[in-house]
């Protein structure tokens, strides 16, 4: 592997394209070729299963599709049937198509812990959705975030509480307090705090890292009804990775609401609200309270990306999609654990995570986390022909796959030895080191 001799003229063209039209370059801040090795950010072409390709020809195994999203792989056919076959029958009606009774019918029976559920087109809205809806049930002004968990919505009242704030004012973000995970007395302190305050707790209930320890989700379940708060599960990410029905099914934890997304359309854009009947109805017709405008949006209804997420649903039931991606996850993490150790390095290229939903973190020679040591890393890795932002599996991978992924991530761990051992990764950086998504100054 020669990082000296991989480059990318043509993606590095068509980034500066970007740039020159697209504020960021890129739709999401995650996929900005700041997250990136300077000059190594492939622009891509296409994909098909578990593979790439950029518009320099390389092909990538890909982990992390489309940020969680392409959970089967790219261009999957059952999906792509179910697509073929709506758009010709009709994309958008100015009633509603009997494909969204097909398509809640399908979510319902899959997530059978809800009771109704409303779709849209990210997750952002969904969230901000619940949020609304918590404060309109209790009549109560503050929401209560999670602050060990990255991300909930691009709207103000989650934004305002990031280092990337401008332009939120402070009377928004003064409204949004947090709780740390998996301290039930923390939380318990911050409601009694704010007594008759909070409107709702909204959080993923489980990390990118850790399980929930034992009781923590039942004690949340049982803090919110006593303290009359909305309890919103956030399975953009455990929605069908932790099981079909997410992780409230894998857990035995209703919560109120509950928001999906990503995997659920296989890269289409779909996602969803669901929750209690009592709750979800006051977004609707049939009472005779004031009206909560809930969701309501041109495309959230869109024929082939909820017959996408029918197909998904279908997939992930009859095939066990999620068993297998915990297969392939735990091969991986082995994987890698076994190079990384070999090369002595098994305390500085970590992964962390459930099977279904891995991640890496990358130390420096004193344990700490290093932006700079994680751009030496994804140039090893790219260089190896391996798009891995993260170690996110995709049921479209195979042991070959695999297997080729942990002989790169050794090669890799070789160079990264070399940088532990000088103290000093510089060398092997080629450039800027790769940054933090969300920070005050670009």
């Amino acid at each position: 592997m020669d990082t000296e001799e991989f480059r990318l003229p043509r993606s590095r063209e068509a980034n500066e394209r970007l740039h020159a039209m697209i504020p960021g370059g890129a739709h999401t801040y995650a996929k900005g070729d700041d997250q990136y090795p300077e000059g190594l950010a492939p622009v891509i072409s296409h994909g098909h299963g578990a593979h790439v390709w950029d518009v320099d020809g390389n092909r990538y195994i890909e982990y992390g599709s489309g940020l969680r999203s392409v959970s089967l792989g790219h261009a999957h056919p059952r999906v792509l049937e179910a697509v073929r076959r709506e758009i010709e029958r009709g994309s958008n009606f100015v009633r509603p198509s009997i494909v969204e009774v097909e398509a809640a019918e399908r979510f319902l029976a899959t997530v059978p812990t809800a009771e109704m559920v409303k779709f849209t087109k990210n997750g952002s809205d969904a969230t901000t959705a619940a949020v609304r809806l918590a404060r309109a049930v209790t009549g109560r002004p503050r929401v209560a975030i999670c602050a060990d968990h990255p991300f909930f919505s691009t709207d103000d009242w989650f934004i305002g509480t990031t280092p990337m704030s401008a332009g939120i004012p402070a009377a928004t973000t003064e409204l949004t307090v947090s709780f740390p995970y998996g301290d039930l007395p923390a939380t318990e302190e911050l409601l009694t705090r704010y007594q008759d305050e909070i409107a709702c707790l909204i959080l993923e209930p489980a990390t990118t890292h850790t399980e929930p320890p034992p009781g923590y989700l039942e004690g949340l379940r049982e803090l919110a009804d006593r303290h009359g708060c909305v309890l919103i599960f956030d399975e953009m990410i455990t929605g069908f990775r932790w099981s079909e029905a997410g992780a409230q099914g894998l857990y035995g934890v209703v919560p109120d609401l509950s928001t999906f997304g990503k995997a659920l359309g296989n890269g289409f854009a779909v996602s969803a609200l669901a929750g209690r009947r009592d709750l979800m109805e006051r977004g609707g017709l049939r009472h005779s309270r004031d009206r909560v405008f809930l969701l309501s949006t041109t495309h959230g209804a869109e024929t082939h990306a909820l017959a996408a997420a029918t197909a998904v649903q279908t997939t992930y039931a009859e095939e066990g999609i999620t068993a297998q991606l915990h297969a392939l996850g735990e091969r991986l993490a082995a994987g890698v654990r076994e190079a990384a150790a070999g090369h002595g390095v098994g305390d500085h290229i970590v992964v962390r995570g459930r099977a279904s939903n891995l991640v890496f973190a990358t130390l420096d020679e004193n344990g700490q986390p290093s932006q700079q040591y994680r751009t030496l890393f994804l140039r090893q890795l790219l260089a190896g022909g391996v798009l891995a932002p993260s170690f996110v599996v995709s049921s479209a991978l195979d042991d070959a796959d695999i297997d080729r992924t942990v002989d790169v991530v050794a090669q890799a761990c070789a160079v990264y030895r070399k940088a532990v051992d000088a103290a000093d990764p510089t060398p092997w950086l080629a450039g800027r080191p790769v940054k933090p998504v969300f920070r005050r100054l670009a």
